[in-house]
């Protein structure tokens, strides 16, 4: 018999489990409008204890682009997923992924 006063999560109200995945689509969006070759953006959305972890990979060309000049525009998408993870009352984190190290190199 289960304790009425033990929280319980229920994996299909719970709003970072329950496959709301407007983060990821809200940076897809965003990066493919950056980006010079938005075919090439993959995107994964992770689940954990920490939160939610997006890996973000676009094409080596579109790496100046997504960091920034002094990683102003990577600051600007952690911190606007930041905003859009605490109104699901959800930790976001992004994660870059260099191209060289996606690929092995």
């Amino acid at each position: 018999m289960a304790d009425d006063t033990t929280p319980v999560t229920d994996p299909v109200t719970d709003p970072v489990t329950e496959g709301n995945e407007n983060d990821r689509e809200f940076l897809e969006f965003v990066v493919k409008q950056i980006v010079k070759t938005p075919d090439a953006v993959k995107i994964e959305r992770k689940v954990d204890e920490m939160g939610v972890l997006l890996t973000l990979e676009v094409d080596k060309e579109d790496m100046g682009q997504i960091i920034g000049k002094a990683g102003q525009t990577a600051k600007a998408l952690r911190v606007l997923l930041r905003v859009l993870g605490s109104k699901n009352n959800a930790r976001v984190n992004l994660k870059i992924v260099e191209p060289e190290a996606a690929q092995g190199v």
